[in-house]
């Protein structure tokens, strides 16, 4: 087709105005995470959902690191489990609606200066964006292994049935509870010989049906049938293996606490990916990381717990974004005390999905 002269600069506006709107598809792609300013507000995507351990919240904070939601007292040396407090906060998943579930784990003795008897939590909770618990499994300052009854709940899903998973560490099993009839449906563990488990820290519901579970303290990542078989284990080189998430192509992703390292692995064990934490300026030696998940589009969020950070990298290991000041303890702006999950809001590769509704 021939175009006349006086149609030509027309054109060229035209072609112009199409480079400009495809390089903005491109860049939303590839970065679905961020608005324009990175301003939000509650539960938007994007944003990111921080257990900011030892102050005894948990925050919800944007791109610009306002902080535009938060549960719990924010203290470090106040012990006072209950209604609008969570005490030693060690996960929290948003689910549908603006709801969030989060496992108050307590804080052991002589953790914490200022509190040396430490403080008893041993709940998993739901609560609501106003801040009021709206389910609640396990009792506030009891420790036990009965009915309603927790040791150190360290972490919680919502599974596709509605149900809620807790990894109860104290007590060395992995638990499904009852939405509505808040009864132990499925357990795995305690268990003796080689599938007991020493100090669970994390626990997914993978696709095919089976759990994949972080075993702390016996420094290995093991994925079970629901009867309890172990169909796949890592252990290679592994010191305090603190979370474990299955990959959408098939590969693992594992923090490696003892090492403060975050690995990819393939199904057939080769390490494809490593990133340390301790390698960053001012970095804690021993930071012990205690979270991390791939996001969408590659990028991996990690809590680098003793660095008091929430950081994002980008596949190549740049730093994309990070709350919290490297190995500054505070609960100012910008300041966390041994964040130990850290999620971005409305991306659950790498966790198990929640339901469309609580």
């Amino acid at each position: 087709m021939v175009f006349s002269a006086r149609f030509r600069p027309l054109l060229r506006v035209g072609l112009v105005l199409l480079l400009v709107v495809l390089a903005a598809t491109f860049f939303a792609v590839r970065m679905p995470h961020a608005n324009a300013s990175g301003a939000s507000g509650f539960n938007t995507p994007g944003n990111v959902l921080i257990t900011d351990q030892f102050n005894n919240r948990v925050i919800e904070v944007n791109r610009n690191k306002q902080i535009v939601w938060s549960f719990g007292s924010g203290n470090s040396t106040l012990c006072n489990p209950g209604p609008g407090a969570i005490i030693g906060s060690n996960d929290a998943e948003r689910l549908s609606g603006g709801l969030t579930l989060m496992a108050g784990t307590g804080i052991p003795a002589n953790t914490v200066p200022g509190l040396p008897d430490g403080c008893v939590d041993n709940r998993v909770i739901v609560v609501n964006h106003a801040g009021q618990i709206i389910w609640q499994y396990g009792q506030a300052g009891v420790t036990g292994s009965g009915p309603n009854q927790l040791n150190v709940p360290v972490f919680a899903i919502q599974l596709p049935n509605h149900n809620i998973m807790i990894v109860d560490q104290g007590n060395n099993r992995v638990i499904e509870v009852g939405r509505y009839s808040k009864q132990i449906v499925w357990m795995y563990g305690p268990t003796s010989g080689p599938g007991a488990l020493n100090n669970p820290n994390s626990a997914e519901l993978l696709p095919n049906g089976h759990i994949l579970i972080a075993d702390e303290n016996n420094n290995r990542i093991i994925e079970i049938t629901r009867a309890g078989q172990i169909v796949w284990q890592y252990s290679q080189g592994l010191m305090t293996a603190a979370f474990a998430s299955r990959l959408p192509n098939g590969n693992t992703l594992i923090v490696d606490s003892g090492h403060s390292r975050i690995l990819i692995v393939t199904p057939g064990k080769h390490v494809v990916f490593q990133y340390f934490t301790n390698k960053a300026p001012n970095s804690n030696p021993n930071p012990s990381p205690t979270n991390a998940v791939q996001l969408a589009n590659g990028d991996i969020s990690i809590a680098d717990q003793f660095n008091d950070r929430a950081l994002i990298i980008e596949s190549d290991k740049m730093t994309e974004f990070q709350y919290g000041m490297t190995n500054v303890i505070g609960n100012g702006p910008d300041q966390l005390y041994a964040p130990y999950t850290a999620f971005v809001i409305g991306d659950y590769t790498g966790q198990t999905p929640p339901p469309g509704s609580f």
